[in-house]
Parts: structure tokens; sequence; C-alpha cells
């Protein structure tokens, strides 16, 4: 995974990553055969939070209160009703993964939220593409994808047969601790 981190630059709209002497260009044709994402929906980013007219983060996040009467100096998970928690989780863990602050709802994070709650098409591959940018240059946001790089390494034929896996950290994993420290308590008599 690393290797192709290591080597991937950007030209234009594709990927381009050099890895056991192959170069893997892949562009959105490459896209739509692995991930079955197309380059279409909005392109949800720092740059273009206005891009979802409609969205109006303050009036959004009361909305996703338990308490929408609460008064709001930040904007945090911990207050959040279930379901919303819960999509909050799994962008800021698994689509648009950081190294720091889970607590704390970004912008873009609240935007996402929103697109997925309200059913508004997102451009998930200008997303994961950019998140993928942002891992190279910052070490806040982690590698993500591995299942994703896997298929992009299998479309191109690169042999991974000799690779030693990568040992995940107890920091890095996904545990009761940290789902119950965002409020998700498994209830008695739920299977």
């Amino acid at each position: 995974m690393k290797v192709f981190y290591t080597n991937l630059q950007f030209n234009g709209d594709s990927l381009v990553s050099h890895v056991k002497g192959l170069d893997m260009v892949i562009t959105n044709d490459v896209w739509v055969s692995v991930a079955g994402l197309k380059f279409s929906g909005v392109r949800i980013n720092r740059g273009n939070l206005g891009v979802v007219e409609e969205f109006n983060k303050m009036q959004f996040y009361k909305s996703c209160l338990k308490n929408p009467l609460s008064k709001v100096r930040n904007i945090f998970v911990g207050g959040l009703k279930l379901d919303e928690r819960l999509i909050a989780f799994i962008v800021s863990w698994i689509i648009t993964p950081r190294g720091s602050n889970h607590f704390t709802l970004p912008e873009e994070d609240l935007l996402l939220i929103y697109c997925i709650m309200k059913k508004v098409k997102i451009n998930w591959f200008h997303t994961i593409k950019e998140h993928m940018q942002k891992s190279i240059r910052l070490c806040a946001f982690h590698y993500p994808y591995a299942i994703l790089i896997y298929k992009f390494l299998h479309y191109f034929e690169v042999d991974i047969e000799e690779e030693l896996p990568e040992i995940i950290k107890p920091s890095s994993e996904i545990n009761r601790g940290s789902l119950s420290k965002r409020g998700l308590l498994k209830l008695v008599g739920d299977g």
C-alpha cells in the first residue's frame, strides 16, 4: 500500500502511480471498472462548500441534534441523534478518515452527512481522489481505501504475492471503546 501512495501523482483527473515496474494510470474508465464510481454528482471539498445551495450549516446541524433548541457553540458529534451520529462516524472514520479530532465536525463532513441524508448525488470519485491527495501531503490524514487500492493493483496485474501485510495498530481499530465514546451502545436483547 505504501508503495502505491509513495509514487501516487495526479495528472488532471487521472491518478498515476509506478509500482513494481508498472505504470498505473487510473483514468475515469478505470475508476468505473474497478470501483463502479462515475465522475458525476456534487463535488464536495473545502473550496466549494456552497455547491449545495439549500445547505445551511447551522440550521442543518441543529436539526440533527437530540435537542435542537440547545445553544450551539461548536459543531460536535456528541449531541447528534443516532442516525446522524452513525453517518458522521462512517464519514470521519471510513470515507474520509483523518488522524485527529473525530469529535468535531468539519463543514465538509457536515455537508457530506447532509447530502447522504437528503439523497443528493455525491461525486464519490472526486471525494475519494481528493482525500487520497490529502493523505499524501498531510500526516493528519490516513492512507485510506485498502480494498480499493488492492483492486487497482489487481486490475493492473501487479504481483503482490510476496508482500508483507501491514499490522494494524490497536489505536487504528474501531472497537467497542471507540463506539461507546460516540454514544453508540449495544442494548440488552439486541443480538
